[in-house]
């Protein structure tokens, strides 16, 4: 399997439920990991923007 298909059901962009789905976890644990910048996000006002590769790029460093 190609590491750029793991998530293809999912648009390029993703919301923080869509991050809790995709990597089986909770809000709190979710927000954590988008304020400690472990997932490259875009934050405009409360809204966070973030790149379906940046979610694929956290899970193959956590693999490292």
């Amino acid at each position: 399997m190609d590491k750029n298909d793991i998530f293809k059901e999912y648009p390029d962009v993703v919301t923080v439920a869509d991050i809790m789905k995709m990597l089986g976890i909770g809000r709190n644990i979710a927000y954590g990991i988008l304020k400690s910048g472990a997932i490259k996000t875009v934050k405009i006002g409360k809204k966070y923007i973030i790149p379906k590769q940046s979610v694929i790029n956290f899970l193959a460093a956590a693999n490292r």
